[in-house]
């Protein structure tokens, strides 16, 4: 018995080339999508491991490679270097890279250690998980100064030391009184506050990571915002050359400077969650990428910036 597709040649005809327009569509369809998820793997793999590019009077180049969830930097004061590694619920540690070029670990069990700076002889080291003591560690051994939520970074002007809270709505900024043992609370309700820096003449500056600005302390407490539109600003350092900020977004980040004259510089672009700059010498400093597990060397190359 005839089928119908046999007595009506056309409507076969028409339903064949139907099935192969859906067929063609559905494999344009299919290819678009693969061709966008390749050139989204391309784009995430370029911005990965597309190297760090130096501004101009800059050159910048590896000092140390393969320290996972590196944060924190400071010098012991001993020849040494210290080093952080940012590891939730007490697995993370200080490191110490010692001047003959060994790296051991000195001190371990924190949750997230993630602020640090040379502190009245020593160095005081901040843990951001939680209520955690900010802890001060001498030649003579390690002890605890005062306690906060969610401490993240540190500066000292040489008498206080400053501390702010990374916590959302709910940040303080803290001075620690080392002579009467007593912390006082500089700023409230501060949202993601991860970076604080003490000036050489006296000014304060501080960030607000999630809001993208730095902020100068004011005695008024109309705190001016002298950056804005920043992707992440993390940590922040105030030395002669100006106010240093580092973004601690995964991708694309950048060290920037503010110099004396106002001016912005890119110093370093194409980093990944940028966090602590170190100056070790004039002109030279030491960055944390922990977006890619090491320690980058920064270094003035000319006199402008």
């Amino acid at each position: 018995m005839p089928t119908l597709l046999a007595i009506f040649p056309r409507s076969r005809a028409r339903l064949a080339g139907g099935l192969s327009r859906r067929w063609l569509r559905f494999w344009q369809l299919t290819a678009a999508a693969v061709l966008m998820l390749l050139l989204g793997m391309a784009q995430a793999g370029w911005r990965h491991f597309y190297p760090v590019q130096a501004g101009d009077g800059w050159a910048a180049g590896v000092y140390l490679d393969a320290v996972d969830k590196v944060s924190a930097l400071a010098l012991d004061g001993e020849g040494g270097l210290l080093l952080s590694q940012e590891r939730n619920a007490g697995q993370g540690g200080l490191l110490r890279l010692a001047p003959g070029g060994q790296l051991g670990e000195v001190h371990g069990g924190l949750s997230k250690p993630d602020g640090m700076v040379a502190f009245r002889g020593g160095v005081a080291f901040s843990q951001e998980q939680g209520e955690q003591p900010v802890l001060w560690r001498t030649a003579a051994g390690t002890r605890t100064l005062f306690s906060g939520q969610g401490i993240e970074g540190l500066s000292s002007d040489g008498r206080y030391l400053y501390a702010i809270e990374d916590r959302h709505g709910d940040g303080n900024l803290l001075r620690y009184d080392p002579e009467r043992d007593e912390v006082e609370v500089l700023r409230r309700h501060l949202d993601e506050a991860e970076g604080v820096a003490a000036c050489p003449d006296g000014r304060l500056f501080y960030t607000e990571k999630g809001k993208g600005w730095v902020r100068q302390l004011s005695a008024d407490g109309n705190d001016p915002k002298v950056l804005g539109d920043l992707d992440q600003p993390g940590f922040l350092l105030c030395n002669a050359d100006g106010l240093w900020v580092s973004e601690d977004a995964t991708h694309m980040a950048r060290l920037l400077l503010l110099d004396r004259d106002g001016q912005l510089h890119t110093v370093l672009s194409h980093l990944r969650s940028a966090q602590t700059l170190l100056e070790t010498a004039p002109d030279h400093y030491l960055l944390a990428e922990q977006g890619r597990n090491r320690v980058l060397q920064l270094q003035r190359i000319s006199s402008g910036s």
